[in-house]
This record gives C-alpha cells, structure tokens and sequence, in this order.
C-alpha cells in the first residue's frame, strides 16, 4: 500500500507492480492454482509513515478484482495498535466482505496478538503466524517476526475456536526450532507451555 516500499521491496510502482502482477495472475488461472494476494504496509510504512486506510482498500479490492482468492494485509513493521488496525479494516469491509481477508502481524512492539483480537471482532477468520515468531522485514529496519503460532492457538482455543492444530506437535516443532537457531522463544504462551512441565 505504500509506493516506497515497493520501489525498496520489487524496485517498482504499485501500478507497475499490478501490471506484473497480471502475468502472473493470468497463468495461474490457466493452470488452476489459486493465487492468494499480500498488501504490504496496511498501517505504516518505515520510509513514508501512516498509510491511509482508503489506500489499502484500494489496493486490496484490485487484487481481488484481478482474481486473488483472498488477500492477506501485512502489517509489515509492528508499530500499529488495535485502534488503527479497525481503521484499516472498517476501511477495506466497507467494499469487501471479510470471508476474502486475512491479516500478517508483526510484533515489533508487542501488539500482533491485540492486532489479532481486534481483527477478530472485525470478522477477520483467517491469520497468518510463525512458529517461535520466526521471521521479519530486511526492508524494515527493526521489525520483528510474525506474532508466534503458540499465541495465536492460545488466543484463538481460548475464544473457542477450532484451529486444526495439533498442540503437542506445534510445541514441539516451537521447541525444536529454538534450539536449532539457538535462538530464544518470543512466545508467551510457549515460555509458560514449558515451564508448567518442568516445573
């Protein structure tokens, strides 16, 4: 949703990244996969700032309109709070209906999970996540991974909804990765998992 970071993140416009975009949209359908869209930036940018929530609409509806089945909002560098995030989504349900939406939250400042539980009073059914909060942005200076799997199970079981998710195996698969990277587990929800087990 922001013409900087796509010049940084594709070295291109947003139109320019749409008319690409079509290519590859066309030979998809061609061959029958589905081809789920992303929009980068849905409440800052690092190099622009606040990104306007009719922008991401924008944004989101034409790649639906290209034919994505669905279209994942990134909130790319982690500083959005849960107030800006109903924005952003009052902003794209007045257009779209949210069985064609997701959310990527990131959680440089602690809020993916808070991101999350807004989103999910806004009608928002599908998240992407990490297992350990793996990953981040080398386009965002200091944004963290993804808010972590294990949070994301603990939240979404404690509201009562069925994940699919095979909790052994998740914590399991969590801790082995963080000890594979060596790498401390940012998750709550596993730290305490573990403990109450060793304890």
């Amino acid at each position: 949703a922001s013409e900087s970071f796509t010049r940084k993140n594709i070295n291109c416009s947003i139109d320019e990244s749409f008319e690409k975009f079509a290519d590859v949209l066309a030979a998809a359908k061609a061959g029958g996969i589905k081809v789920r869209g992303y929009v980068s930036c849905m409440a800052d940018c690092p190099y622009e700032g606040a990104i306007a929530p009719a922008q991401v609409a924008k944004v989101s509806k034409r790649l639906l309109d290209m034919g994505c089945y669905e279209v994942s909002l990134g909130e790319t560098i982690g500083t959005a709070t849960p107030d800006r995030v109903k924005k952003v989504w009052e902003a794209c349900l007045a257009e779209i209906d949210s069985s064609v939406l997701a959310g990527h939250f990131h959680n440089t400042y602690g809020m993916a999970i808070a991101n999350v539980y807004q989103s999910l009073l806004q009608g928002i059914r599908v998240f992407d996540s990490s297992i350990a909060g793996l990953g981040g942005c080398p386009y965002a200076k200091g944004a963290s991974g993804n808010v972590s799997t294990e949070d994301l199970y603990y939240l979404l079981s404690g509201m009562g909804f069925a994940t699919g998710i095979n909790l052994d195996a998740l914590m399991h698969a969590s801790q082995n990765i963080s000890q594979v990277l060596n790498r401390a587990n940012p998750s709550n929800y596993a730290n305490a998992y573990w403990q109450t087990r060793c304890a």
